[in-house]
């Protein structure tokens, strides 16, 4: 099946990029007639301002660096889709998961950013050399494209490489989640956080991220049909009291339609 691109990536492409570390955001923000400014911001995370075919992009210094590049990639999403308009993104807006029309400015804006950072025809083939994904496996290769874990797996879910589901979770439950293409719609996680699972230790105890996948009954995570399967659980902390795991369905049943 051929590779549909998006324009981010037909522009990655249009550059002669074939190597995540050519991916140079200020470079490419100028070339479409944008400069990139780092200082602090009070009320928002970036901003940019534009008139007459030029754009000012200024992101808070103050963040982490991969913060602050998906905060680029997403002010240039915005210069490229929402022109004449001045536009403030605040720590809600950029990189959110929660839910939201097709439309919406943000959410068009993360898409682009994702893309730019992270470009299937790039992520596709390396996932590929990949035998089993685990948390290193995954801070590797968000390392090399200098992106956050988190996008870096959606991405990953997203090739249906691996039979997976990452799952966000914090006290007060499930937070969201992402599946899949080769995982049955079936396979819906639970509301809540099982004592049975690796993610709760972490959330209540002491536990530390895990290193490799352990071993875990299906039933800690899904309510439905879930009696006498295993699967893998990996988990890693992404912010205070919020948990990132990913789970992997080994059991063939499992995976049948």
């Amino acid at each position: 099946m051929t590779l549909q691109f998006t324009h981010p990536e037909r522009l990655l492409r249009s550059f002669g990029i074939v190597d995540p570390a050519d991916i140079d955001l200020e470079a490419i923000a100028w070339e479409l007639g944008a400069k990139i400014r780092k200082g602090p911001l009070a009320t928002c995370e970036a901003r940019i301002v534009g008139l007459n075919g030029r754009a000012i992009i200024t992101v808070d210094e103050r963040k982490p660096p991969k913060r602050r590049r998906f905060s680029i990639a997403h002010e240039i999403g915005h210069w490229q889709h929402h022109r004449g308009r001045c536009l403030t993104c605040r720590v809600q807006d950029i990189g959110s998961i929660r839910q939201r029309p097709a439309n919406d400015p943000e959410r068009i804006a993360d898409e682009y950013a994702s893309d730019l950072i992270l470009p299937r025809y790039l992520i596709e083939p390396r996932v590929q050399d990949v035998p089993r994904l685990t948390i290193k496996t995954l801070g590797e290769i968000a390392d090399e494209f200098q992106a956050s874990k988190t996008a870096t797996l959606i991405k990953v879910v997203a090739t249906g490489r691996f039979p997976i589901l990452m799952v966000c979770t914090t006290r007060a439950g499930r937070k969201w989640f992402r599946s899949s293409p080769t995982v049955p719609g079936r396979w819906f996680p639970r509301t809540d956080v099982s004592p049975d699972s690796l993610a709760f230790e972490m959330l209540y105890g002491a536990k530390p991220e895990s290193t490799m996948p352990r071993p875990v009954k299906a039933s800690a995570w899904f309510d439905r049909d879930a009696g006498g399967f295993t699967i893998l659980e990996q988990s890693f902390k992404v912010a205070d009291a919020e948990i990132m795991s990913i789970l992997t369905l080994t059991d063939k049943k499992m995976l049948a339609s």
